[in-house]
């Protein structure tokens, strides 16, 4: 695949589902999150979430692993719409929790590629309240993998 490609397979499959929970995703971990997809592109991806209890800690806010799973996962999701013949996994990530999300708030986590090297890709990554308010960013790493991804 050509990935430098404004428009591939995998792209395409996310943007015919523009809208829709990724609760049916490819992700097990996705799946639990329930993710909403709100909007994708070549390099970047949005993801509406609702804190939920059982992503709470006992003082009712958002566990900052749950938050820690929702960027790592939506990162992960944008690399693979980049259309890259192998997987990449993460090598790092790099969390600061700047405010609290609370049971029932709805929140978009928004990832971008900062740099795609041809076996590093960088990225960032924004948990925001409805309001705009940040609750967590991320930096992380993705390597390539010699897992060959099915066309």
């Amino acid at each position: 695949m050509n990935s430098t490609s404004e428009s591939n397979p995998r792209l395409d499959f996310f943007r015919a589902r523009i809208g829709q929970s990724l609760k049916d995703g490819l992700s097990p971990l996705g799946r639990w999150l329930s993710g909403t997809l709100r909007a994708v592109d070549y390099g970047q991806i949005s993801v509406e979430f609702s804190v939920r209890e059982d992503m709470t800690n006992p003082m009712g806010v958002l566990h900052g692993g749950a938050a820690a799973a929702i960027m790592d996962d939506v990162v992960g999701m944008m690399v693979f719409t980049l259309g890259r013949d192998y997987g990449y996994t993460s090598v790092n990530l790099n969390c600061d929790f700047l405010s609290a999300a609370r049971l029932g708030d709805v929140l978009t986590a928004n990832a971008r590629v900062v740099r795609a090297g041809r076996n590093i890709i960088h990225c960032e990554c924004q948990i925001v309240k409805s309001e705009g308010k940040i609750v967590a960013k991320c930096a992380s790493n993705l390597i390539q993998t010699g897992v060959k991804l099915p066309e």
